[in-house]
Formats: structure tokens, C-alpha cells, sequence
């Protein structure tokens, strides 16, 4: 009888890193560099924003106050906001102010604090950006699919131009601009909505829509290229061969792998949106950060513009933040947390 030798197959094991691909001992070190680089950006922003307004010349106070104000109340309200001592204790005491008290200053016409102002303020700027973050989502995210399956293969080149013609224009156009039109049209050649302020729900429609048509012109464009990526890859048209219904080859399949990236740039587009939303702010009179910094401009209150150009930066940073993170949890193969 002939014996015969019957060897295993070998296991292979393959080491994970501790925590899985995205456990801690990955999370842990780009938090702690991310959170690095915002804290000197954010000393760097204080600093311009410090040292500018200083740079510009004159006595701020005396601008602030106008010129007939008497000199004892200006040297007064100097003296109250420490503006005669040297400019290095002036920082210093900003700085330290900011860091351990959360203290982004006071008006310098009113005395008040910007941080009332920021509390006051400070929600109808989220709200409105909020808002018009989600319709850019829902305008851009179907047409970008939908063009690109209209327009697969070099099909239908005259809605492909079409398309990029429109998209383009919006997208080159200011918000503020679409502001002023919408409200021209709209509220005052035919007054179907409120001309400012808030006064309903309906008063969010006009500058909602001036700072979500251009954002939404330019996502739409990426979504586009996004979903003719994924079109072409070959899954899909497995998917195709397979006769699946064309409904669960595109949302099911497609859809969710066009996301990440339209996501991220999305995310980016938001913390553009939040700063372009000042002017926005202005044309329809909005009680938001916006049109109180472009007040305090006009008014030449730099205690005003300095505290909020702060707070503008601030929200930024945490927003590009936030969308770094978003991008490392749904895409598993980005190297960010390596690299950012």
C-alpha cells in the first residue's frame, strides 16, 4: 500500500493594527496634530487681526466716537479699554484675555461685549448657513448624478453644455449679487416675500437661495465628474450585466461611492459659505455676524471687527476640522490620518 503524506494548507495571519483601521492609535495622533495646527492658526489670526487694525493709523477711538466728540470723553474711553499702554501689553492683555476668559473684547462706541454681540448674533448666521448647506446638498448631489448619467459615453453633448454653461455662471457670480437680484425681483418688482429681516419662515427663502445657487453650481460640477468616475469603474457594469434595475445600479451602487468625495468638498464649501455669507447678511439685513461685522466696518468699531474676524476664523477651522474627520470615518482608504 502506498502511503501517501497529506499536508495542511498554512494559515496565513495578518496583523492589524491595534484598534482596527481606524482605532485609536491612529486617531489619537491627528487629533492631537490638527488640533496643534488650529491653535497656531488661531494665535496667528489674533495676531494679524491685532496688529492690522493697529497698522491702519489714526485714533480708533476718535473714529469710533466721531469727530465732535469731546476730547475728555475720548481720552476716557481710551483709558477704559487700556489703549494708551504700550502696544506689547496691549496684546498681551488681548491674548491672555481670549485664552483664559474667552474675552473677544468690547464695542468701541458702546462699551458692549462682543461676546453678548457673538451670543445674539451667532444663531441666525447657523441657522441660515445650516439650511442652506442641506438645500446645496439636495440640489447638487441628484443633479451631479443625474447629468452624469444623462451625459455617460459622450451622450447628449447639448445637455452637457447646457449644463456646464448654466453651472458656470452661478458659480462666477458672487452670492451678494444673487442677493441683490432675487431681492429686486422677488420682493420688490413683484413683492412676494419679505424684503429683510426675519419675520417667518418665508424670509429664509431669498438668502437661502443667494448662498446656495453658486455653491450649488459648483458641487453639482464635481458630483458630475464623481458619478462618471464610479460609472466607469467596472463594478457597475457588473452590476449592469447582471440586469439589475437600473434604480439599484445607480443609488444603490453608484450613489454611495460618488458620496465621499462630493461630501468633503461640500464640507469646504460650508466654511466658505459661513464667510461669504456676511454680505449675504447685509443685502437682505439679516440679525446675523454678518451684517453686524460689515456695520462695525461702516461705523469703524475695530473692537467689533477684531473679535468677530476671530470668531469667523474659528468657525472655520473647526469646520475643515470636522470635515477631515467625516472624510477619514467614510473613506477607509484615505491616508488623513497619517497626512493631515
Amino acid at each position: 500500500m502506498t502511503s501517501q503524506i497529506v499536508t495542511r494548507p498554512k494559515t496565513v495571519v495578518v496583523a492589524t493594527p491595534r484598534g482596527g483601521r481606524h482605532g485609536g492609535g491612529r486617531w489619537i495622533p491627528f487629533l492631537v496634530r490638527r488640533i496643534g495646527r488650529m491653535l497656531i492658526a488661531m494665535f496667528v489670526i489674533v495676531t494679524a487681526a491685532f496688529v492690522v487694525l493697529r497698522a491702519a493709523g489714526g485714533d480708533p477711538v476718535r473714529a469710533a466716537l466721531g469727530p465732535t466728540a469731546p476730547a475728555s470723553v475720548v481720552a476716557e474711553r481710551r483709558a477704559q479699554l487700556g489703549l494708551d499702554d504700550p502696544l506689547i501689553v496691549q496684546f498681551w492683555n488681548y491674548l491672555t484675555g481670549i485664552v483664559f476668559r474667552g474675552d473677544l473684547g468690547v464695542s468701541l462706541i458702546t462699551g458692549r461685549s462682543v461676546n453678548e454681540l457673538v451670543e445674539y448674533r451667532l444663531p441666525a448666521t447657523v441657522q441660515l448657513a445650516g439650511i442652506a448647506f442641506i438645500v446645496i446638498l439636495l440640489i447638487a448631489i441628484p443633479l451631479g448624478l443625474a447629468i452624469a448619467i444623462l451625459t455617460a459615453g459622450n451622450r447628449r453633448r447639448p445637455v452637457e453644455v447646457a449644463f456646464t454653461s448654466v453651472t458656470g455662471f452661478f458659480a462666477a457670480v458672487p452670492e451678494y449679487l444673487i442677493g441683490v437680484a432675487l431681492l429686486t425681483l422677488f420682493a420688490i418688482t413683484i413683492p412676494l416675500l419679505p424684503v429683510a429681516g426675519i419675520s417667518g419662515p418665508q424670509s429664509y427663502i431669498l438668502p437661502v437661495l443667494a448662498l446656495a445657487l453658486g455653491a450649488s453650481a459648483s458641487l453639482s460640477r464635481i458630483a458630475r465628474v464623481e458619478a462618471l468616475n464610479v460609472l466607469s469603474d467596472d463594478y457597475i457594469r457588473t452590476a449592469r450585466s447582471k440586469r439589475l434595475p437600473a434604480a439599484m445600479v445607480y443609488f444603490r451602487h453608484a450613489l454611495p461611492n460618488m458620496l465621499t468625495a462630493t461630501l468633503t468638498l461640500g464640507g469646504a464649501l460650508l466654511a466658505t459659505m459661513i464667510a461669504g455669507s456676511v454680505l449675504v447678511e447685509r443685502v437682505f439685513n439679516w440679525p446675523g455676524m454678518g451684517s453686524a461685522f460689515v456695520q462695525a466696518i461702516i461705523t469703524k468699531d475695530y473692537g467689533i471687527v477684531q473679535g468677530l474676524a476671530i470668531v469667523y476664523a474659528a468657525i472655520i477651522l473647526v469646520v475643515n476640522l470636522l470635515v477631515d474627520v467625516v472624510l477619514a470615518i467614510l473613506d477607509r482608504r484615505t491616508t488623513i490620518l497619517e497626512t493631515a
